[in-house]
């Protein structure tokens, strides 16, 4: 078996690179250390994570007021900063009508944020930022642990180019913040394997029950490999294993549920409804909605199977190389795969608690758990949700790729004089293909195609000439362009997705390279900017740095607004002429513009709410131009049974409620009882009466599907 012990006297010399420790040994000796590393390390080490971390950072925040967001997001944010109670629940309105249909884990981190800072596009983006970059410096110290400095650096640079990680950072999407607390848990798991005590498992299992509340089942993902390399590779008595993933089982169940069993106990009179479930429940929204539909295609509040190929093309161990998906995660996935068979095969004969094993184990395992999860999931999947692999091929890239090198250096040229030039030919050819994809889409792509082709050949031909005529210095100089061949294309799609416009609900990176709704320019879909559909106004206010003030000035909300972002059911879809036919018949069919927001505000009348529609996409762009509470009768699909007759009544004669919309086509479904109410009721409101011009409305000047209703309307 090939020896992977570094020569003797490798790291005597690599310490005399360094000074001795300074004199004080206090508080300035570690402030050096935070800036220059262990003295153990190479020189370039530190520094060159610093770099990382700084480039990370600029991807990430490069020219943040542009950035949009999830308005679904900004505006449950919003909400929580005028209420606390929406706060915690996590309510799209502060009013508190209904929730998001996600746990609010990730709504409190930016809510707090701007309840600090003010509320603003920075303000949402800055945990966003620091969860994306802190997620680089935890895999680079978890590789570098294991590994060294060059497979940890490897790792937190592949990391950082990304294509799909860029793309989601730069929103409010809670996925930034989902991979940070996984990673949380990994680091702590690691430890417990270490020195096998119980607390760091146990923090382990608490990281992964925040991630549970911040998108539920998909934090659980990585539970099964974290229970097996606990259980294979700790060095404690295996009772004491089993006692202690016990205690830590306990520990991830309590920190999962406390909210769920504290909202699920509270009167739903006194509550807001949960959002994406059947039955008013979060327990609901965990098996349905959040859970076992998102895997078997039956979601509570969708009710259909296979919605994920609107998004990320049909499900199939394929999908992760289509034509939608491929360039967002794809371009190490043939290198990560070689080296972790490769390493696993490198560790076989060690003894079971080697940290090299255990750790490829966990990062391998966490790469083909979430592989096999993605592509085989019939539920809705959208693109941006395989940044939770992005770790496992950042960290297998990083370990196994020095394994392999060590290896082919040192080992027989029977044994592995093919396995690493195999690995980077097989990548390399794999990213030739995805850039070709795009061929003509900008001369960065060209570019990075060219790169590509003639730094993999200079690798794959060094490599086995290095290694044949035993010169060392020649496999370096081909390993790093090694580096530089599967990197360049990534490194370009992640440049497009800094510097390009996104759509806040479907972010992708690069250019349109297929069908479906998880491409399009910069992540637009259709190739509209903002992900509206081509020929339609832009619609609801992204946050600018200051409140909502409902001046009327930002760009005008309508309905169509959010359907731009297609709901995740598919269930609504938009019209040529812009406006949105939603199921449930209130809300759909009428825009909603910014004369028609200032006529609300001036006719609130002390209502608790402005305004009520059909949808999520709706009421949320309506509620960050106006800064006033929206109701969103049916939730993210307008199926959700929210908003009732009874309820209805009851609101409108305690004059919290005076205006709904109504579709024109009288709706049909759930919500076909209160169309046909408010009609009968409520008083119709012509669109003379807030625009000057009948054009700027999508209906007649005689009725615009706005109705108003008072106390002595409820009989």
């Amino acid at each position: 078996m090939t020896t992977l012990a570094p020569p003797p006297g490798q790291e005597s010399a690599r310490r005399s690179h360094r000074a001795g420790p300074p004199a004080d040994g206090g508080l300035n000796s570690r402030a050096r250390r935070l800036f220059t590393g262990p003295e153990d390390d190479p020189r370039w080490a530190r520094p060159a994570l610093w770099g990382i971390l700084l480039l990370a950072t600029a991807l990430y925040a490069w020219n943040l007021t542009s950035i949009t967001g999830n308005t679904f997001y900004d505006a449950a944010v919003y909400s929580g900063t005028k209420s606390w109670k929406a706060f915690f629940f996590g309510a799209l309105d502060s009013g508190s009508f209904i929730t998001v249909d996600k746990p609010p884990f990730a709504l409190w981190v930016m809510g707090l944020s701007a309840r600090v800072f003010g509320y603003g596009t920075w303000q949402l983006m800055l945990p966003m930022v620091a969860a994306g970059t802190g997620s680089v410096a935890i895999l680079y110290r978890q590789v570098k642990r294991d590994f060294g400095a060059v497979a940890g650096t490897i790792s937190a640079v592949v990391l950082t180019l990304t294509p799909i990680t860029v793309a989601i950072t730069r929103d409010t999407n809670p996925d930034p913040i989902l991979v940070l607390l996984m990673m949380l848990g990994a680091a702590a798991l690691m430890k417990a394997v270490r020195n096998g005590k119980l607390m760091p498992l146990v923090w382990s299992a608490v990281a992964i029950g925040f991630a549970f509340n911040t998108k539920m089942m998909q934090a659980y993902v990585v539970l099964p490999v974290f229970f097996l390399v606990y259980l294979w590779a700790t060095n404690v008595s295996l009772g004491k294993r089993i006692r202690n993933l016990a205690v830590a089982t306990l520990a991830l169940i309590v920190s999962s549920a406390w909210w769920m069993v504290i909202v699920d106990l509270i009167p739903a009179s006194s509550r807001p409804y949960i959002g994406g479930s059947t039955d008013n429940t979060v327990w609901d929204l965990v098996i349905g909605y959040n859970g076992f539909g998102r895997i078997f295609g039956a979601s509570s509040s969708v009710g259909s199977q296979g919605n994920g190929a609107s998004f990320g093309g049909s499900s199939g161990l394929y999908r992760m190389f289509n034509e939608i998906m491929g360039g967002q995660i794809s371009w190490l996935i043939p290198f990560a795969a070689i080296a972790l068979v490769g390493g696993l095969v490198l560790r076989g004969r060690a003894p079971r608690t080697d940290a090299k094993r255990a750790a490829l184990m966990l990062w391998g395992g966490w790469f083909v758990v979430h592989f096999l999860t993605f592509s085989l999931a019939e539920g809705t999947f959208h693109p941006y949700y395989v940044t939770a692999m992005a770790p496992g091929i950042a960290a297998l890239a990083g370990a196994g790729g020095v394994l392999l090198y060590r290896a082919f250096r040192e080992g027989s040229a029977a044994k592995w004089a093919w396995v690493l030039p195999a690995a980077i030919a097989a990548s390399s050819v794999w990213a030739v293909v995805l850039l070709q994809r795009v061929s003509g889409s900008g001369t960065v792509y060209t570019v990075a195609e060219i790169v590509v082709g003639v730094a993999g050949v200079a690798s794959v031909l060094g490599l086995l000439v290095g290694r044949f005529t035993k010169r060392h210095r020649l496999m370096g100089f081909a390993a790093l362009a090694a580096v530089v061949a599967l990197l360049a294309g990534p490194a370009a799609y992640s440049v497009s997705a800094a510097t390009s416009s996104t759509n806040g609900t479907n972010p992708t990176a690069g250019p349109s390279t297929g069908g479906g709704m998880g491409g399009g320019g910069g992540g637009s879909m259709g190739g509209a900017p903002g992900g509206t559909k081509s020929g339609t106004k832009p619609s609801g206010s992204a946050p600018s740095g200051t409140r909502p003030s409902g001046s009327g000035s930002a760009p005008s909300s309508s309905s169509s607004s959010s359907s731009s972002s297609a709901t995740e059911s598919g269930a609504e879809s938009s019209t040529e002429s812009g406006t949105q036919s939603a199921g449930g018949g209130t809300g759909g069919g009428t825009q909603v513009s910014s004369e028609m927001i200032t006529y609300l505000k001036k006719h609130q009348d002390g209502a608790t709410w402005l305004l009520a529609v059909s949808t999520d996409q709706t009421a949320s762009s309506i509620i960050l131009e106006s800064g006033q509470p929206v109701i969103s009768m049916g939730g993210w699909s307008g199926s959700d049974n929210a908003m009732t007759l009874a309820k209805l009544k009851s609101l409108v004669k305690s004059g919290k409620l005076h205006y709904i919309i109504v579709s024109s086509d009288g709706g049909q479904g759930t919500n076909s009882a209160i169309a046909t109410w408010v009609k009968a009721h409520g008083t119709a409101v012509k669109s003379s009466a807030y625009s000057s011009s009948s054009s700027t409305t999508s209906t007649s000047s005689t009725s615009s599907g706005l109705y108003r209703l008072d106390a002595s309307d409820v009989s």
